[in-house]
């Protein structure tokens, strides 16, 4: 009879020992995970965006090139960054042989002027004497021929003199418009030719965007759409549409979308940017960017119900604007969203609702 007693004994001891135990694991089971803030989706009227990325370039580019050849650089007067005004001087050739060649010709012009002065003279006393017979009728012809030739000989000087007047002005090299120099080749004491580049202008100091998008956007892309480029120190620069590129890339499926940057708006060209084209304005359902879980790739939200329990959502994001993400699928607009600290939670966690201020 001891020994069951005994053994009754012991298992009304264990009991008593393993009670406190479960309490403790239930009040622990039953606390809460984490506290949070719950937020039901906004609508908003949020534009359709296009992603794209490309470089900023010059709107036009100017070349400014010598247009003789044979002589030298005497003086280069500005250099790259250099800000220049339509007509500006930029450089300077030799001038020496030019001004000799020009002296050269308007002697040639001052000697063709005196023989169609005789000439002229000769003619016109034939055209008195042909009624009287004193000269005869071949010397009268010589005596026009001779005006007609002197004639187009003046005019053929003052054509070259004209000639060599060009060349003295394409001495002085100058700015075609209003700009900014990017690239100088001018050296002084080179030797120039016909054609060779001598500085690159940036016309008006225009910057564009040339902004790469996916084939399948451009027929909704059209002039004048508002667009918002990423600027290199981080501020956004409003543009407008200004050309869509007639032709797609064969390799990447992709077409140049160019876009007008504002006057007074000068970054550097040459530098890699994205930004965002705005198509037609849409409604979109909105939770905070916080409220976001990324795992393995996907995209979460937790949702909160009456029993204060959170259950895991997959959702399928959209748009992104001032810390909002828009929720193409996966929710409703009547769910209860929590706005951070998923990343601490797990599907069916109980949690302690924090009350709005």
């Amino acid at each position: 009879m001891k020994k069951p007693f005994m053994i009754f004994a012991a298992a009304f001891v264990a009991a008593a020992l393993l009670f406190p135990l479960r309490n403790a694991a239930a009040e622990q089971a039953a606390a809460p995970a984490l506290t949070v803030s719950l937020t039901t989706p906004a609508q908003r009227d949020w534009p359709e965006t296009v992603p794209a990325s490309g470089w900023l370039k010059p709107w036009q580019e100017a070349i400014i090139a010598s247009e003789t050849s044979g002589l030298r650089i005497t003086e280069v007067l500005v250099d790259v960054g250099s800000v220049v005004t339509k007509g500006q001087t930029l450089a300077r050739l030799s001038q020496d042989s030019v001004l000799a060649d020009l002296r050269k010709q308007e002697a040639a012009v001052v000697t063709a002027k005196a023989k169609l002065a005789k000439a002229t003279a000769d003619a016109d006393r034939a055209r008195q004497l042909r009624s009287s017979g004193a000269l005869s009728a071949e010397k009268i012809t010589e005596y026009f021929a001779d005006e007609q030739t002197a004639t187009a000989s003046l005019t053929s000087e003052e054509a070259a003199l004209d000639g060599e007047k060009i060349k003295l002005a394409q001495t002085t090299i100058t700015a075609v418009d209003d700009g900014l120099i990017t690239s100088r080749s001018a050296d002084l004491g080179a030797v120039v030719s016909t054609g060779t580049e001598l500085f690159r202008m940036v016309r008006q100091q225009r910057v564009e965007w040339q902004a790469e998008v996916s084939a399948r956007y451009l027929p909704r892309i059209s002039e004048g759409l508002s667009v918002a480029v990423n600027g290199p120190d981080g501020h956004a620069i409003a543009g407008k549409v200004r050309l869509v590129g007639p032709s797609v890339s064969t390799d990447t499926s992709r077409a140049i979308v160019y876009v007008a940057l504002p006057a007074d708006v000068r970054p550097r060209v040459g530098l890699y940017v994205t930004g965002n084209i705005d198509l037609q304005t849409t409604p979109a359902l909105t939770v905070p960017e916080t409220a976001i879980v990324f795992r393995d790739g996907i995209s979460y939200v937790f949702t909160a119900g009456e029993d204060k329990r959170v259950r895991r959502a997959r959702v399928e994001t959209g748009r992104r604007n001032n810390g909002e993400v828009e929720i193409i699928s996966g929710i409703d607009r009547s769910a209860k969203v929590v706005t951070s600290g998923g990343a601490f939670l797990s599907d069916n966690d109980l949690v302690k609702i924090a009350e709005a201020n």
